[in-house]
């Protein structure tokens, strides 16, 4: 072939390469893919999760990531993680990956014994496609695992299995879209599905729907009511296959957001009414939904409550199937006269069991407005049927035998079915059927102790958590029914729950409600649906918007607050965590979202100030009490080998760690007066450092340095020295010096690559500011401001560490200035104590300067100009507080404590 030949084909192909690219890009490429018509039809539920960070740190902060590693399968995808990372050569890349795409998990039943999840990934960069044909030729190098590729209705699949037991999966790349399954066959459907394109998807009914775009949703859930008991009975006994099917009749499929708030998750949603013939929707069509009122009769070890609020009960009755004996066309008169006296509420109620094995208490209550006219109508019913008249006491309550089997299915309808020898009691407007006798006493008993919902303070907060009204609501007590699901499980799934049990019962308290629509008769009506998975709160706190003339919110706890707030950066969050401590000594996290998240309780005070630090496990959160170091994970729990305890002759007045990236952690404890001890992150004193008392009481905290790899730690004292130890506690070259006057506060550093070429400064209580380096040579010396006998004065460093102003006090008069000596502000206080002050510098000129008076409870907050932002200063118990800015919208958010109230304010400032 000549060269001008092959030229030719080369350039032609190219060109059509070219060609096909820019068909792609402006044809194909730019419609985008609806995700949700590569979901099966046959999905019973799909979530979708866009922000994967912030849905990770409101797991964590709900203490629900623990749980969730507890569960075989999620331990499978995080070694999945471990497995993508260790590949890839970085740490979360998978976490990284995901970001804030959306991602569809949808579940599937996919045998009659087994489900499967599908995910759906978009890739949005030529890079992220990169990383993933990386990954998998990585994985096809790796003698442990096979990858090999199929066609499939014209279509590329992926299979990558473990060599040694073929476990693994299947992946699909759809225009950017990657599909990925344990199961081969659900990625198969997605093909058979990509043919019949003009199909409605699963979530056609919700498409004006878009939770995702609410603020603080962290995921949406689409559920498919039709195919729910066809999953449930993947885990439940077949007899309850029926009950289930009815409650599940309700609604066709559903919408839901998710939101991770504190102690609970929130699901808030709409359903479509299920409109197929014998339907439970089409049966309380048009009846009212009404309030549980029937917690004065509910014991507190009720495990499953399914409520029902009517209208009347006459719509869930079923005529009967058979032709009636002779006995029951006697009774059957008096059966729909005593159905016509119910109305309102009814209930399925299971009591808590003592064992698996051991057949849970059920009652069947209902409500009825007339009780004599009920108690007339039972008399009769026990004539009619030559039942005994004889009764069993419990307190003041009577138990009677109906003597009509199945008698609360003929009142009630099929789902109160169970019942072969009823027996009966009143108590109050309520009529109680149990299976037998001894349900009822069982119930009794707690009902004459008064161990009532009503009367429990964690149930009646539970309730107020609750929708006020609702058509059905079913409702879990996961601690009281622990044996009631283990012994309704199919024997293969028991021994998953029991792996499972912190996960179980980490939300005891569990409600799902439907609540009718007031337009209910017209066409398009939804029911607004409600779960809620809720843990009691160990600490209560409750929020609420401050008044009209403040822009935040505010944070009601049990006991007054003491400490000043401290915030604490969270990643992937607007605003910071706030850590605050009860004058309990209880420390508490509150999150971004204004919920405490965890409490914890200390041996004492906090001493200093609360530093994040990366540790062995993560990052921890470090401070003292007096008597003892700790080390806090992200749950509120202590590191390994923390806390750490003190001599008892030491008591803690400052904690300094060592700076972080150059080995292990040291923690310097300055011990009152001039006491100095270093230990390790083991607790051991460090090797060779003896504990050291000076002679002197420290003017403020030490710093700790690490200057060309070695360590320095300066120490100022009150009466004008300076030491600069190593740490095996030996005294550096040139120190210590002395200032000429007395000192006030710690040093302002300036850390450089040696000795030399760090600085430090103090200001002396004579107003001047003397700079020196870790040679022991003062370089600058020069007076701020004037100063008297009474005058005292102190260097306050910002928030960052990058620069500082003084202050001076002279009895009420406080005064501050820049280390120029320019003054930027005055102002006389009405008392003359200590005024704390701190400083803030965001850049960009953004400075900001508080000074708290503590006697009146006033914090004064300035701009660099020195005026009084908002005019007026506000109210603030505390001895400070803490400030963030956003800069997206240049706003300050301002934290302070005024008695119980964490309140939290939003202001600007030009």
């Amino acid at each position: 072939m000549s060269n001008k030949l092959l030229v030719f084909l080369v350039g032609m192909l190219l060109v059509s390469a070219l060609g096909s690219y820019v068909y792609y890009r402006r044809t194909v490429a730019l419609v985008p893919v609806d995700p949700w018509t590569l979901v099966p039809d046959d999905a019973v539920m799909v979530l979708a999760t866009h922000d994967h960070p912030t849905l990770v740190r409101h797991l964590k902060e709900t203490q629900l990531w623990d749980n969730l590693t507890g569960v075989r399968y999620f331990q499978q995808l995080e070694d999945e993680a471990t497995l993508v990372d260790s590949l890839t050569g970085t740490r979360n890349s998978l976490l990284r990956f995901l970001g804030s795409k959306t991602v569809l998990t949808s579940v599937h039943v996919t045998s009659p014994n087994s489900f499967d999840v599908l995910f759906q990934v978009p890739i949005q960069t030529v890079r992220e496609y990169r990383q993933v044909r990386t990954l998998v030729d990585a994985l096809g190098r790796d003698p442990d695992y096979r990858v090999t590729t199929r066609d499939y209705h014209g279509e590329t699949l992926t299979d990558i299995r473990v060599q040694s037991t073929g476990e693994g999966l299947t992946f699909y790349n759809y225009r950017n879209h990657l599909l990925l399954s344990a199961s081969a066959g659900l990625v198969e459907a997605v093909v058979r599905r990509l043919e019949h394109p003009g199909l409605p998807t699963v979530a056609a009914d919700f498409q004006n729907t878009d939770f995702m775009q609410l603020k603080d949703v962290d995921a949406t859930l689409l559920l498919n009511y039709r195919r729910l008991p066809q999953f449930l009975g993947l885990f439940f006994r077949s007899d309850l296959t029926s009950d289930m099917t009815t409650l599940s009749s309700l609604s066709s499929s559903g919408q839901l957001e998710m939101k991770l708030v504190g102690n609970k998750v929130l699901f808030n949603g709409f359903a479509n009414p299920e409109t197929a013939r014998g339907s439970l929707h089409e049966k309380l069509r048009g009846q009212p939904a009404q309030q549980l009122r029937m917690a004065e009769v509910l014991s507190i070890r009720t495990a499953v409550l399914v409520h029902l609020g009517l209208g009347s009960v006459e719509t869930l009755r079923t005529p009967p199937a058979v032709v009636p004996d002779s006995v029951m066309r006697r009774t059957a008169p008096l059966v729909d006269s005593l159905a016509a006296a119910l109305s309102e509420e009814v209930a399925l109620c299971y009591l808590a069991s003592a064992s698996p094995r051991q057949s849970p208490a059920k009652l069947a209550l209902a409500y009825c407005p007339n009780p004599t006219q009920v108690a007339t109508l039972l008399g009769q019913l026990r004539r009619a049927t030559g039942t005994t008249p004889s009764f069993e006491r419990v307190g003041t309550y009577q138990i009677h035998q109906t003597g009509v089997a199945e008698l609360p299915a003929q009142l009630l309808g099929s789902a109160f079915a169970g019942f072969k020898t009823p027996a009966v009691v009143q108590v109050g407007n309520y009529l109680a059927f149990g299976e037998d006798a001894a349900a009822l006493r069982l119930w009794l008993t707690d009902i004459v102790a008064g161990e009532v919902w009503s009367r429990s303070p964690t149930q009646v907060a539970f309730l107020q958590d609750m929708q006020p009204q609702a058509r059905l609501s079913v409702i879990v007590d996961t601690r009281n029914s622990w044996n009631v699901l283990l012994r309704a499980l199919v024997e293969e799934r028991r021994a998953g729950l029991l792996r499972n049990e912190p996960l179980v019962k980490r939300f005891p308290q569990i409600a799902w409600q439907f609540v009718p629509a007031a337009n209910e008769t017209e066409s398009g009506a939804e029911y607004f649906t409600q779960l809620i998975l809720r843990h009691p709160a160990t600490s209560t706190a409750v929020a609420r918007a401050q008044t009209q003339s403040e822009t935040g919110m505010l944070l009601t706890f049990k006991t007054p607050l003491t400490s000043v707030p401290t915030l604490i950066p969270v990643p992937g969050a607007r605003a910071p965590g706030v850590l605050v401590q009860d004058e309990a000594r209880v420390l508490h996290y509150v999150t971004p979202d204004n919920v405490v998240a965890w409490s914890d309780s200390l041996p004492g005070p906090l001493v200093g100030a609360l530093r994040r630090m990366p540790w062995s496990d993560g990052t921890g959160l470090l401070f003292a009490t007096p008597d003892r170091l700790h080390l806090l994970n992200e749950q509120g729990r202590e590191a390994s080998n923390f806390p750490l305890n003190l001599p008892d002759t030491v008591q803690a007045t400052s904690l300094t760690p060592s700076p972080a990236g150059n080995g292990a952690t040291r923690l310097l404890v300055a011990g009152g007066g001039g006491n100095l001890f270093l230990y390790d992150a083991n607790g051991n004193a460090f090797t060779g450092w003896q504990p050291k008392r000076l002679d002197f009481s420290l003017a403020g905290t030490p710093s700790y340095l690490i200057v060309g790899g070695r360590d320095v730690i300066v120490v100022p004292l009150e009466n004008g020295y300076i030491y600069a130890f190593d740490q095996q506690g030996g005294v550096y070259p040139g120190f210590p010096i002395s200032v000429g006057a007395r000192l006030n506060s710690a040093a302002f550093v300036e850390t450089g690559p040696t000795l030399r070429r760090s600085r430090l400064t103090v200001v002396t209580q004579h107003g001047e500011r003397v700079s020196f380096n870790l040679s022991g040579d003062v370089v600058s010396r020069g007076r701020v401001a004037t100063w008297s006998r009474t005058s005292s004065f102190r260097l306050i460093p910002d928030q960052r560490q990058r620069g500082y102003v003084v202050v001076r006090e002279d009895g009420g008069k406080l005064a501050l200035f820049e280390p120029t000596g320019r003054q930027v502000l005055t102002q006389t206080f009405v008392t003359s104590g200590t005024k704390p002050v701190q400083y803030f510098d965001f850049g960009n000129g953004r400075r900001i300067f508080a000074l708290t008076e503590i006697g009146p409870h006033k914090a004064y907050l300035y701009d660099g100009q020195g005026r009084l932002l908002t005019g007026q200063p506000f109210d603030s118990s505390a001895p400070g507080i803490d400030l963030n800015y956003e800069p997206a919208t240049n706003t300050y958010q301002l934290y302070r404590i005024l008695g119980t109230e964490l309140r939290r304010t939003a202001f600007k400032s030009n």
